[in-house]
């Protein structure tokens, strides 16, 4: 019973070793799969270039205390939108009005002092042409009238000075717009130069990107920027700057130059100050190595392509560029020109692919 039993998995064993054997040779007898190529080199295609950029608005202020003292009330809130004139917050302003009425008082005395020097002048004149004084006592006389006219003069100008603090105690809007920020309350001490808010005009905006040096002369030459927005139907387009400024001078850090571009008014929807849009530089045509994005492998990390190696191929790890649509990704390091490389990476990695010469041949000559 037991040799009997022995005797059927003895057999079921040398069966099962007969159809691996059967499969590995006919494998081996198998041909391996053909793995069209393509030659690595450059080609002609348009030189653009994408930055990130920041949306700022060309109107936008800082609003500062002019005057010392607290802040009696804040009137508005962040994100509120208020008008030309309208009152943003107030500073107690007794001590300014205190100022006022030292500064009338000032030019109440000084008035009494020029009226009392003119009539010592006018008499003075007189008696001097009847031969009373000298000459000298006229001149003292008319110093004396000259000296009270510049203190009169100074306590108006006090006076002027006095109640423009005063006004400086009620902060206002200087232009329509939105109250994107506000770092100060009720309560708080204000004083002169310190910022109380911040705000800004809805239009016109801006679109604001650091070139790199190395690109800026590049994009100048070339003289073509679009930025990306959305219309009215929520589509995203590229539109032309009305103008641009560029800085003369780089960011000694972070070695990048400074583009201000002006945005129409219309055509636009949905921006506001500090989003991140996409500016497009046109540069002309150059000359890239390119190869179809269908022929590199993506695995986690690692970006490669299959090259041909004698019968073969092997994996090789590039560095990418920037994509050209349908020419191409383009190939920064990793290839030299000339080198065949599989346009299935999926295929090329199996055991046995091979390049397909005559195929390889055909990729060559379409480009």
């Amino acid at each position: 019973m037991v040799r009997t039993y022995l005797n059927a998995k003895l057999r079921d064993l040398a069966s099962t070793l007969t159809l691996c054997v059967a499969i590995c040779s006919a494998a081996q007898a198998a041909p391996g799969v053909e793995v069209p190529t393509i030659k690595m080199d450059s080609h002609s295609v348009a030189a653009n270039f994408e930055l990130d950029a920041v949306i700022e608005a060309v109107k936008q202020s800082v609003i500062s205390a002019q005057i010392s003292g607290r802040i009696a009330s804040l009137d508005i809130k962040a994100a509120e939108q208020v008008t030309a004139g309208q009152l943003l917050l107030t500073i107690d302003d007794r001590e300014v009005v205190a100022g006022v009425q030292r500064a009338q008082a000032q030019l109440i005395q000084a008035e009494a002092e020029m009226r009392n020097a003119r009539v010592n002048l006018d008499r003075t004149r007189q008696l001097q042409v009847e031969g009373f004084v000298s000459k000298a006592a006229l001149d003292t006389a008319d110093t004396q009238y000259k000296a009270a006219l510049g203190g009169r003069d100074q306590a108006s100008a006090a006076v002027r000075q006095a109640s423009l603090a005063k006004e400086y105690s009620r902060v206002t809007a200087p232009y329509d717009g939105y109250v994107s920020e506000t770092m100060a309350q009720a309560g708080d001490l204000a004083t002169p130069g310190r910022s109380l808010l911040v705000l800004y005009a809805p239009h016109p905006l801006r679109a604001v990107v650091h070139v790199p040096v190395t690109q800026s002369a590049v994009a100048l030459e070339g003289g073509k920027v679009e930025v990306q927005v959305t219309d009215a139907q929520g589509a995203l387009h590229w539109i032309t700057p009305t103008d641009r400024q560029v800085l003369s001078a780089a960011d000694p850090i972070a070695q990048t130059i400074l583009w201000r571009l002006d945005l129409p008014e219309t055509g636009i929807k949905g921006l506001v100050p500090g989003q991140q849009i996409r500016v497009r530089f046109s540069a002309g045509a150059a000359k890239r190595p390119l190869l179809p994005v269908s022929a590199i492998l993506y695995r986690g990390e690692l970006t490669a392509v299959y090259v041909v190696s004698g019968a073969g191929f092997v994996l090789r790890v590039v560095r990418l560029g920037q994509q050209f649509g349908e020419d191409g990704v383009e190939v920064l390091a990793g290839l030299s020109p000339g080198n065949l490389v599989a346009t299935d990476p999926i295929r090329a990695g199996l055991s046995g692919a091979r390049p397909a010469v005559s195929q390889a041949t055909d990729q060559t000559t379409k480009r």
